[in-house]
């Protein structure tokens, strides 16, 4: 297993993800979205196997702003805004490989080889 998490050290899913791959001895790369953002080709690979980019928008996002811009832009632009401001994405982003999940999904990883 190859394992990404990307997310913020600040939130509890995030961590919830770390501590779930530790505990069961998977080593992982934990990227803090804050600081490091994610690649075009990484958003691509994930946007592809989750396969509906509003589906990994966070309402909740502190970053009201760019949230409501995103949501009403055309589907062409939104990829784009969205690598510009990675915060709005839900956390934690979970990659292995070409497989990758939104959120704390404990149930989906147990499958992954």
């Amino acid at each position: 297993m190859n394992i990404q998490i990307f997310g913020n050290k600040k939130s509890q899913d995030t961590k919830k993800a770390e501590r779930y791959f530790k505990e069961r001895g998977i080593k992982f790369q934990a990227v803090d979205m804050k600081e490091k953002g994610i690649s075009k080709g990484e958003l691509q690979s994930v946007l592809s196997a989750v396969g509906d980019l509003e589906a990994m928008l966070d309402e909740k996002t502190k970053e009201q702003e760019a949230y409501q811009l995103i949501r009403y832009l055309a589907k062409e632009d939104k990829f784009a805004k969205l690598l510009e401001h990675p915060m709005v994405l839900k956390q934690p982003i979970v990659r292995n490989g070409k497989q990758a999940t939104i959120g704390y999904c404990p149930e989906v990883w147990k499958t992954w080889d």
